[in-house]
């Protein structure tokens, strides 16, 4: 039998959370347009797309998986991750926190607090319970000396 490719729903992909959220986003600043600040949101932009990369790294290079559609491979507590928890979930609202900055600021008061509800229930809360079954001494450890955001 052959390997087949996994199929993967849409919703079940953290970055097509992303993807709506800053859809979303861009609908409210053409249905409400008003001034932006373009050059903070793309430092913001910027700054989150850096900290995904900075995540990644470390998690390829303690050979964890950064797919989180996938059962977690190492429990990695070494560089962005002794700050957050989640540093590319971290990322992804900062970045959506950027666009909403460009395209339209009053939207992150909504968009932004609802994107990071959405992806603690729906992703991280299943992710830290997988990463906690695997090295459960290691995680309670983990969990006491860092916050799952910031």
């Amino acid at each position: 039998m052959t390997d087949l490719p996994r199929r993967i729903d849409p919703l079940s992909w953290p970055p097509s959370w992303l993807a709506l959220f800053a859809l979303a986003a861009w609908i409210a600043g053409r249905l409400w347009p008003m001034a932006t600040w373009p050059r903070a949101g793309g430092a913001l932009v910027a700054l989150g797309l850096a900290l995904m990369a900075a995540a990644a790294l470390t998690m390829m290079r303690a050979g964890a998986t950064v797919d989180p559609t996938r059962e977690p491979t190492a429990l990695v507590t070494h560089g962005v991750f002794r700050w957050s928890r989640n540093p590319i979930y971290l990322a992804d609202a900062v970045i959506l926190l950027g666009l909403c900055l460009i395209w339209q600021p009053l939207a992150a008061l909504v968009l932004v607090p609802g994107f990071v509800l959405a992806i603690t229930r729906r992703f991280i809360r299943r992710e830290e319970a997988r990463l906690r079954a695997r090295d459960p001494a290691g995680f309670a450890r983990w969990a006491a000396r860092t916050r799952r955001w910031l």
